[in-house]
């Protein structure tokens, strides 16, 4: 059998563990043959390959970003995407797909598996936002770099009297905030899922100088304030699935504090550092154990899904339950951080 293996979307740390664990299985155990599309969809949409072997998968297990390279093109904007990509699978005689991507890379998967092209999904995220499944790789990088962040701010901020807003990543779950907010010692958390009252901040931040401590904050690219003027855009743009580039609540919220609160205030974005860079020994098990077992639902000729991890256990969850809904923060798990907050 020869396989196909692509990866979409945002580079993650981990990407390259799943490619290697594919092939190393598929190769050894399965006696499959490879090919790598590069650049994702839009690899299989232009024929734009790449040889992928053991050979090629060697020592790139620490790596992080992904060998195949990786875009943002959706084939369901592009007449007639889906069956040119499945005329280019037939073509290159690739008998079965693994696609390893987020929400809008395993959507046009979900698609692809409906119109009979044979499928299967690995999960991929740093925002750990995917339905389905426990976590996904990346997000425990993410979360480690924050945290290092926050906790390197914390000295700064003392020194100064000085209020830190850290930005990360979070479109619209509020997983990384939380997570390194809380590992962190964050004195506040904004996430999307909880829009925040800029007058309840304030307050905030003044008990916390009161009690002869600066404030860190941490906030999620999507958090938004409750008076309903929305989320802070980098610009107007919009990708191929749709979505705006958001960036800039950092600062605005920084600005409105330190106008406020007449304290001074920093702005301190994250960005691209969170995803980039060596896997954390978790994201790396995790990633080589949900490679494993997609090219084994390959071998059993189980397509239409996605490897998640339930537990300590990795199973295969239909496409479509994958994509349907984005997991985010319940109240609860907020509540926990807000025990610290102020």
């Amino acid at each position: 059998m020869r396989v196909g293996v692509l990866t979409g979307g945002g580079d993650c740390p981990g990407l390259n563990a799943v490619i290697r664990a594919v092939v190393r299985k598929g190769v050894s155990v399965h006696g499959f043959d490879f090919v790598g599309y590069r650049d994702g969809w839009k690899g299989p949409l232009e024929g734009l390959t790449m040889e992928l072997g053991i050979e090629q998968c060697r020592g790139i297990l620490p790596r992080g970003g992904t060998i195949l390279g990786s875009s943002r093109t959706n084939p369901l904007k592009v007449p007639d995407g889906v069956g040119r990509i499945g005329e280019q699978l037939a073509a290159d005689g690739v008998d079965a797909l693994v696609a390893i991507g987020g929400e809008d890379t395993l959507g046009v998967a979900t698609r692809l598996a409906e119109q009979g092209i044979c499928v299967v999904g690995v999960p991929k995220t740093i925002d750990n936002d995917l339905s389905g499944t426990d976590f996904t790789f990346g997000f425990d990088t993410a979360v480690n770099i924050a945290t290092e962040a926050i906790d390197r701010l914390h000295t700064t901020a003392e020194s100064h009297h000085r209020v830190l807003v850290v930005e990360v990543m979070g479109r619209h779950a509020g997983w990384i905030a939380l997570h390194s907010g809380i590992a962190g010692g964050a004195n506040i958390v904004l996430i999307p899922e909880q829009p925040f009252d800029i007058d309840e901040v304030c307050a905030l931040v003044k008990s916390r100088f009161e009690s002869r401590y600066a404030p860190i904050l941490v906030v999620s690219e999507g958090a938004v304030p409750r008076d309903g003027s929305g989320m802070t855009l980098a610009d107007g743009g919009r990708d191929d699935f749709g979505h705006v580039r958001l960036g800039g609540i950092g600062d605005r919220l920084a600005s409105e504090i330190e106008h406020r609160v007449g304290c001074e205030a920093r702005a301190v974005v994250l960005g691209h550092i969170q995803r980039g860079g060596t896997p954390t020994a978790f994201d790396r098990w995790l990633a080589t154990r949900l490679g494993l077992h997609a090219i084994d639902a390959v071998a059993e000729g189980d397509f239409g899904v996605m490897t998640a991890l339930r537990g300590t256990e990795i199973v295969r969850i239909p496409l479509a339950d994958a994509t349907g809904e984005l997991k985010l923060v319940s109240p609860e798990e907020y509540a926990e951080a807000q025990v610290f907050f102020g």
